[in-house]
Formats: C-alpha cells, sequence, structure tokens
C-alpha cells in the first residue's frame, strides 16, 4: 500500500474546496488559486482512466505548491480505477475522488459519472478496488439523484451501499442530474437546489464527512453551510471571481494571515509565467485563468480587454500582464 508522505491523512481539510471543472481547473488555475488561500482543498478537472493509462500526455502532472490536491477520476472499471488511484498515490496526490456527478452524454457514454447512481454496487466496488491499493482518502462526488430517482430513500441507499466498502467522504452536489434532455449547462442551473436534503443527509450519517456543492457565490454562504456540514465545494465563481479566494483563510479556517492584495497576486505569478514560456508554453495559457481577478472593481474591463486582447499573441510575454495591470492603475487613478 502506498503512502503519501505530503500530507497527513488525518489532517486534510475539506472545509473548503474549489470543484474540479472541465478546462479550467488546470495546474495553471490551481497553481493562481493556491497563491490566494494555504487551505483550500483543489481538485483537477475530471480526468478519465483511459487518459491515464493510455493517453500520451502526462494527465496527472501538477506544480507541487498546490498541495493539499485530490485528482478526481472518471471511469467504472475497479481495475483501471485501482490502477489510476495507485499512479496517483506514486505521484503525490493527497486524495482520489471518484466523479458521480457528471450529467454530459460522453460521459454516460463511458459508464460512468452521474448514470453510476443508478448502480451503488458498482461504485462500492470501485472504491473498494481504490482503496485496496492506497491509503490516501478515496471519496465521492454525487448529486442528490438522476432523472426520476430523487427520493431521499434513493440517497441514502447508495450512501448506505458505498459508504459500506469504506467511503467515508462525500461531497454532494445539490442538485439531481437530468440524464436526457439538458445539457451539462443546464444541469448546473435549471434542476433546483435542495441544500435541506443534504443537510438531512449529515444528520442522519454523522459519521460521514459530508461536504456540498452548488450555487455556492460567497463566503457568507459558506459560513451557513458550515454550520449544517463538514465543507463546502465551491465552482463557478472561484474560476470567475478568484479573489474571492484571498480571504477563505481569515474568514473559514481562522488564519491570522494578511490578506494578499491583487498587485502582490500578479507580482507573484511572474515568476511562474516566465518559467511557463520559457518552456514553450503561451501566455494565454495562464492568463485566461486571471481574467476575472478584478471583478467587480473600477478597472476590470481594461484589465480583461488588455490580457484578452494581447496574450494570445505570439511572443507575448510578461510585459502583458504588467501593462493590463498599468491600464487598471491608470484608469483608477483619473
Amino acid at each position: 500500500m502506498l503512502k503519501n508522505k505530503n500530507i497527513d491523512n488525518l489532517s486534510l481539510d475539506r472545509t473548503f474546496s474549489i470543484a474540479p471543472m472541465l478546462d479550467w481547473t488546470d495546474r495553471h488555475y490551481r497553481y493562481f488559486a493556491r497563491l490566494m488561500s494555504a487551505n483550500a482543498l483543489l481538485y483537477t478537472e475530471m480526468v478519465t482512466t483511459g487518459a491515464i493509462l493510455h493517453g500520451r500526455g502526462d494527465y496527472l502532472a501538477y506544480n507541487q505548491e498546490e498541495h493539499p490536491l485530490a485528482l478526481q477520476l472518471g471511469g467504472s472499471n475497479p481495475v483501471d480505477l485501482a490502477r489510476c488511484a495507485k499512479l496517483a498515490a506514486e505521484r503525490g496526490y493527497d486524495e482520489v475522488n471518484l466523479n458521480v456527478g457528471c450529467p454530459s452524454d460522453r460521459v454516460q457514454n463511458g459508464r460512468f459519472g452521474a448514470c453510476l447512481m443508478a448502480e451503488p454496487e458498482l461504485v462500492a466496488e470501485c472504491v473498494d478496488a481504490m482503496k485496496q491499493v492506497v491509503d490516501i482518502p478515496v471519496t465521492v462526488k454525487t448529486r442528490i439523484g438522476i432523472d426520476e430517482q430523487d427520493s431521499y430513500e434513493f440517497l441514502t441507499q447508495f450512501i448506505d451501499v458505498v459508504s459500506a466498502k469504506g467511503c467515508t467522504d462525500f461531497t454532494i452536489h445539490a442538485r439531481k442530474a437530468w440524464l436526457q434532455g439538458l445539457s451539462p449547462k443546464e444541469n448546473r442551473e435549471i434542476p433546483p437546489l435542495d441544500y435541506v436534503r443534504v443537510y438531512q443527509l449529515k444528520r442522519d450519517y454523522p459519521a460521514l464527512n459530508i461536504g456540498i456543492n452548488g450555487g455556492v457565490t460567497t463566503l457568507e454562504q459558506a459560513q451557513t453551510h458550515l454550520a449544517q456540514l463538514d465543507g463546502v465545494m465551491m465552482g463557478r465563481e472561484a474560476y470567475q471571481n478568484p479573489y474571492i479566494l484571498a480571504q477563505v483563510d481569515q474568514i473559514l479556517c481562522s488564519s491570522q494571515q494578511a490578506v494578499i492584495s491583487r498587485e502582490d497576486v500578479i507580482e507573484a505569478m511572474l515568476p511562474y509565467i516566465e518559467a511557463h514560456l520559457q518552456s514553450g508554453g503561451r501566455l494565454n495559457h495562464i492568463t485566461r485563468h486571471m481574467i476575472g481577478l478584478f471583478q467587480g472593481l473600477p478597472g476590470a474591463r481594461a484589465w480583461r480587454r488588455y490580457l484578452s486582447e494581447n496574450a494570445h499573441k505570439n511572443g507575448a510575454g510578461i510585459e502583458v500582464v504588467k501593462q493590463a495591470f498599468q491600464n487598471i492603475q491608470a484608469e483608477t487613478a483619473v
């Protein structure tokens, strides 16, 4: 069994986490997010077992600064999931999370994601297979239901079967998923949120670590959820308005550290950007994640516009980021 030297399993803090978001929570975003919060648990984008085992790229690459970091896996073959979990532990990931929440057609065709809620025994088998080969936490992110199977009893049956195989940590997206007729985007917005059902789940399963996901846009909302639950996972708001992360440690995790300024975040990103450019990367690979840094402030539009219009150009370097910030300073000084 593989031991992770990066973090004590018992101290892995799930008070606040950033949701796995396809095409968004890549390693560049996660490095950026970590500058603003030392305590947030970060998740990779969902990575399929097929990509890891048969893909040509290194789908497990990350920056050491990202810890604590969880790998989210997509798959339903226990043997393949166990192989990937073992590889993740070898690479130093702090947690492996199984996706039982994504509703997209492509994911369903691969027999993983939200459709697995209808097969709790298979999910339990997958969890058990992974737990047999690693000692890092194996967790599950799921929905409150799927299609017409959306009763509380359906949810508790799923929890009963999966937890019986040793899964003690669940993040519940407080919406059911419609597997037919709604796009993944619509599945993030149309089915109504049911926070009360997740609260009830925690009351009925006090020994389990239950976190909530869905519709969380402020740290005040996170505090409200944490009065009932063990953790809060924030999705789109943490990406579109990333500076919200700068107060996570102070407001939710009792940190006494000073809140980092936006200017200091930019300064801290410059060496990382330079290293990326020197390795052959492009500026917009990173700056696309920084677009929302000044969300809601005077000058935010100037920042977004300059980065959007210039970061993609051949040869663009850190001077683009510096100029974008100078544009903000000039606009707000008027």
